[in-house]
């Protein structure tokens, strides 16, 4: 009696098999989405702990200089969170080493800027899912502007 060796995968293994990944993609590639939104979200509170930080860093810088200007925005310079408004000297510092790029078309999350109905110049933060929160610089303080902060704050 001869022994047949099997060189190949039946159809039914096959078939098993492409089950099995076709489970665990199901299962996995809604988990990598929420990861990654986290991310975005974790981005977002970095970088306005960091212009927080800065805001309250030049305040202080200019108090101990003697001059009492307020901060009046975070992007003089023209980008995202670039540079101070000028002091009372004219002079102007950096917000943030690496500010963050403003959106441009198909951003999912970004930061952008604008200006509210009191001619205040406002910080929108784009969250993954469309909402958005907006931030506005009084009192030499970034602060909510809105009711939707608390996946920022």
């Amino acid at each position: 009696m001869s022994v047949r060796i099997r060189d190949a995968f039946t159809l039914i293994e096959l078939v098993f098999v492409l089950v099995v990944i076709g489970i665990l993609s199901a299962v996995a590639i809604p988990r990598l989405a929420a990861t990654r939104d986290d991310a975005h979200i974790a981005k977002a509170r970095a970088t306005l702990s960091a212009v927080r930080n800065a805001i309250i860093s030049e305040h202080q810088k200019r108090i101990l200089r003697g001059d009492f200007a307020p901060i009046t925005s975070v992007n003089a310079g023209g980008g995202m969170f670039d540079t101070f408004s000028a002091d009372s000297n004219g002079v102007s510092s950096r917000v943030l080493e690496y500010p963050p790029q403003p959106c441009s078309v198909g951003d999912r999350s970004c930061w952008s800027s604008g200006t509210d109905n009191n001619g205040n110049t406002t910080y929108t933060y784009t969250l993954p899912d469309g909402n958005s929160v907006t931030f506005v610089l009084q009192n030499n303080r970034l602060v909510c502007a809105g009711a939707s902060c608390s996946p920022l704050e």
